[in-house]
This record gives C-alpha cells, structure tokens and sequence, in this order.
C-alpha cells in the first residue's frame, strides 16, 4: 500500500483524491497540508509542509505555485518522491524541477488524465502516417469560462507530441483572424473556446483530400486527473531519483 501526503488536501482536487483514495484498497493518505482547515478529514492536517512528521512514500501536490518552493526543499531533504500537478508555476520554479530530481523521483506532465497520456503517445504514430501524406493538423480544445490562459497546456503538449515526430519542423498558428492567406503546409493551428463550465475537450483533427480523421478527449469531471495522479503516486513508490512523467506510468502498465 502507497502512503500519501495530499499537498494542499483541502482544494477542489486535494478532496476529490481524498475521496478516490477512500475507495483504493493499494493507496493511503497519512497526512494533509493545507493553510485552510476548514474541511474536517480523515487524517491529520499542517499548515505547513515543514511541520509534516509522518511518514510516507510519496507526496501528490495540487497546492498553489507559492507553495512548490518548501515542498521540492522538503521532499529533496526526505528523499520523498513528489507527483508535481501545481501549474502555473515559474520560470525559475521550473528550472528547479529537474534539479529536484537529481535528488528524489519528480513526476510531471501537463495532463494527469491517463486519457489524454494516451492519446499523446498515440499521436505520435498517427502523424508518423498521416502528416508525409499531406494531412493538415488542427486541435480545437475547449475549457469553462473561468480558465485564463489560451490555448491550454494540454493543447501545447499535444502540439508538440505532433511536433516532435516531424522533427520540430512546424509552425503554431494561434490566431487566423489577424491575417488573410492560405494556411502554411507546415503549421499546426490551435483554437481555444471559452464558456459554461467544460471541465475539458482537447479535438485533433487531420484533414485531408476528402477525407478527415478526428481524435477527441472529453474529461466530464476532474475525477479524471484525480485518478491519473494516484495511479502516478502508486508508480512512483520506491523509484530511484529522476524525472517521470505519465508515459512512464502508461508503459508501466504494459
């Protein structure tokens, strides 16, 4: 059985793995870390990561970005693997990362979703295929109204997939309105929709002569990311000091 800390156990995805994790039979959580306390758990929770003296064999973090800092210098300190979901985190956050690493196992990807993990590896053949036949790539990817940033950071992660089996050779188009040409053979565009509350929609489309071959991923509730992130957490267990993601966690399972 894999003993959790949930960092930042009293947000929307530390309950909902809170409550994932109530059903796992393979999985604990010993120990919460949260500024807020008021939601009653199960387990004991700390204000601070530093005050945390149970222990454990793994950290799942869904905290906010100010907060990464004290728990890579806690987990690097315990040898403590750490499954990393905080985004928006910073430049200098994100160069820390894979310095973390060499001390303790780091798990990071842009998507917890094992769906979406697998579409990314799926891609990578499909384009392998279709993109030398002269299909044109597209991704559409739509998101609640209250998301801020555009396009979001699984649809760059897919574009890139895409993007590294051509060997980097093609050009992002964010944007068509601001100019009036003929789509480049080498471009894949990206558009983004905003409204309702869409947890996530990420479309890949290739487009050829008469012919068009879509991919499509819905998540209908965050349950999705939850449930990647303890499957991460479970991988993670007793790994040696290194960067993971959840290609690792997929071709584990094979």
């Amino acid at each position: 059985m894999v003993k959790i800390i949930m960092h930042g156990c009293n947000g929307k995805m530390g309950q909902v793995i809170s409550n994932i994790v109530k059903e796992d039979e393979d999985a604990r959580i010993v120990a919460g870390i949260d500024v807020s306390h008021h939601i009653q758990n199960d387990y004991p929770v700390f204000s601070k990561i530093e005050d945390c003296n149970i222990e454990a064999d793994v950290v799942i973090d869904f905290a906010a970005a100010a907060a990464v800092d004290s728990l890579l210098d806690y987990c690097e300190e315990k040898k403590l693997p750490v499954v990393l979901c905080t985004t928006g985190l910073s430049k200098e956050q994100l160069a820390r990362v894979p310095k973390s690493a060499e001390k303790t196992a780091v798990l990071k990807s842009a998507n917890m979703s094992l769906g979406i993990n697998m579409l990314l590896k799926l891609l990578k053949d499909v384009t392998n295929i279709l993109a030398p036949a002269g299909y044109d790539i597209e991704i559409v990817e739509k998101h609640h109204n209250q998301k801020v940033d555009a396009p979001s950071g699984t649809a760059l992660a897919l574009a890139d997939s895409i993007n590294e089996t051509l060997d980097n050779e093609y050009t992002y188009n964010y944007d068509r309105s601001q100019e009036r040409k003929k789509r480049e053979k080498k471009e894949i565009g990206l558009s983004a929709v905003r409204g309702g509350t869409i947890v996530g929609e990420h479309e890949v489309i290739f487009a050829g002569i008469d012919e068009v071959i879509e991919f499509k991923h819905t998540a209908y509730s965050k349950a999705v990311f939850a449930k990647g992130a303890v499957q991460a957490a479970k991988f993670l267990q007793g790994k040696e000091p290194g960067m993971y993601d959840m290609a690792d966690v997929i071709d584990a399972q094979n």
